[in-house]
């Protein structure tokens, strides 16, 4: 049997944001943004796996904020059209990404490009 639920005189009160100076970066952002703000700007982010980070360091492959920016709309876009796993070719790079968990598997840059074969991807985006 489910109990019911009794509300405080007056409804429920919002939660005050965290103070500045504490832990996480959310707190920072939390003031001026609203919690759902900043669980989106969290959720669209695109991360990068163990490999991937591996491959852009080991190619010496830096992404500028823009560039990021970039590869987030395409991620985007790919999943937008319902793509699962995706190769999102930028500029002279090529990355795969789980799209579905806005993550970027592996990086190569042109010359590793070359010789590439790219295998269980059900799209292409270029951004």
């Amino acid at each position: 049997m489910v109990q019911p639920i009794h509300l405080p005189p007056g409804g429920l009160r919002p939660i005050e944001p965290p103070q500045s100076g504490t832990a996480g970066g959310l707190a920072q952002k939390a003031e001026g943004a609203s919690f759902e703000q900043v669980l989106q700007e969290q959720l669209a982010g695109v991360r990068f796996s163990a490999h991937a980070q591996q491959r852009l360091s080991s190619r010496n492959i830096q992404l500028s904020e823009a560039d990021l920016a970039r590869l987030q709309d395409g991620v985007n876009r790919a999943d937008a059209k319902g793509a699962q796993e995706s190769l999102i070719l930028m500029d002279e790079l090529a990355f795969v990404v789980s799209v579905s968990n806005r993550t970027v598997v592996t990086a190569m840059d042109s010359p590793g490009q070359r010789s590439a074969v790219f295998t269980q991807i059900d799209s292409t985006v270029f951004v």
